[in-house]
């Protein structure tokens, strides 16, 4: 395993350096009054659209997509490092370079899973960065970390499907420019595999029947740099069977391959968040004085620092042993380690974040700094993607399964 940087991974590291520096950064100061300023608060601030203008400019365009006829053509390992630069500001980097959830993971599955007909008409809008999309998935009545919970139904009616639930925290689902869900439900409720019941449709966000009823808060908060969390009702949604993406039944190995790349994009993203938080430490304990001395010369601060810097640099260690398998071996020869990081890393990212809150005392959990909206985004990867638990029970049976 060699994870040193290539020439083309180094070319475009400094590229979305320079970029984060000349322009991320400073618009995190903008941003929120823009917002602030707008009719509805789901909207695009202007700052946004001239961040996309700029990455566009500079090449740093859909760098997650591995795939050359969609995106830049960068193997998970090459894609690593960039991604843990644009973690440090989640909230901008990420789509100011279309790199953003959900539309990645819809923008991997249509390439991967979509006809040619749906490509055209929705991934190629996302890849230019004209619309934004949903996933829709999780359900309020079941315990959505099994996927053979959901009650959704897609009945096929002549040459339409009838699509009939209730759905919440569909990310991006209250922006405005969202204009396609992904709608995962069962077509065969009865099925003796409970693996082969759930299929998925295209719903556009028009369609007669789709009601986004509320905005779901995120530990108080409304996300809306993401376009937020919604609750979605399908009320007899009626689309067209040409509609369904793959096959039907195949809806539950179609979200295993979606959810794959994006739990290591996640966890990519979380370490360049556990970098910032560290950054903001060590200026914070520099440049105050309490009972005499400096923050940093408190022995207890520079334990913190010391074990964030250890745990930081072993996670990425992880991280990019499982981005070279899925590169070397693919997801299923990955499966262990993209457990493992789904599991280890949003967990020590959220103790170096309280660490670095507490440091800032009231500070920390105030809207001058970064830290209270990065410590809920990494909370909240603890359930997103599968709950910890869920990846636990997972790789526990892989392990005892080997002295069985």
């Amino acid at each position: 395993m060699d994870f040193a940087f290539d020439a083309r991974t180094e070319e475009l590291r400094a590229r979305l350096l320079a970029f984060m520096d000349e322009h991320v950064y400073p618009a995190e100061r903008v941003e929120p009054g823009q917002r602030a300023a707008l009719d509805s608060p789901w909207q695009t601030p202007a700052i946004v659209h001239e961040l996309k203008d700029q990455a566009r400019r500079r090449g740093l365009w859909n760098l997650f997509l591995p795939d050359p006829r969609y995106g830049a053509g960068l193997s998970n390992l090459q894609y690593a490092p960039l991604a843990e630069i644009t973690g440090r500001s989640p909230h901008l980097a990420p789509i100011a370079t279309n790199c953003a959830a959900p539309d990645t993971g819809n923008m991997e599955l249509l390439a991967q899973f979509g006809d040619e007909r749906q490509r055209e008409r929705w991934l190629e809008p996302l890849l230019a960065g004209e619309i934004r999309s949903a996933f829709a998935m999780t359900e309020p009545e079941v315990a959505s970390s099994d996927a053979t919970n959901i009650e959704t139904r897609i009945e096929r009616d002549g040459d339409d499907y009838v699509v009939t639930g209730r759905k919440w925290y569909i990310s991006g689902a209250m922006n405005p420019d969202c204009a396609i869900f992904i709608v995962m439900g069962k077509t065969d409720p009865g099925g003796a595999d409970p693996r082969r019941q759930q299929s998925m449709v295209l719903v556009p966000r028009d369609t007669p029947g789709v009601e986004v009823r509320r905005a779901m808060r995120v530990y108080g908060f409304e996300d809306h740099t993401h376009g937020g969390h919604a609750e979605v009702v399908f009320d007899h949604v009626r689309v067209p069977v040409s509609h369904l993406v793959g096959e039907e039944g195949g809806g539950f190995a179609i979200a295993q391959a979606r959810l794959g790349p994006g739990r290591i994009h996640h966890c990519m993203r979380l370490i360049g968040m556990a970098e910032r938080a560290i950054e903001l430490m060590a200026r914070r304990a520099v440049s105050r004085t309490a009972f005499g001395k400096p923050l940093g010369q408190q022995g207890v601060v520079q334990e913190w620092i010391a074990d964030s810097r250890v745990a930081v640099e072993q996670l990425r260690l992880l991280v990019l042993k499982t981005a070279w398998l899925m590169d070397t071996v693919g997801n299923r020869g990955a499966h262990t380690e993209i457990q493992a990081i789904k599991i280890a890393t949003p967990r020590t990212v959220v103790d170096i974040l309280d660490k670095a809150v507490q440091l800032h005392g009231a500070g920390g959990v105030s809207q001058d700094f970064p830290l209270a909206e990065l410590w809920a985004a990494a909370r909240t990867l603890r359930l997103a993607d599968g709950p910890d638990e869920v990846h636990q029970r997972s790789l526990a049976r892989r392990e005892l399964k080997k002295y069985r």
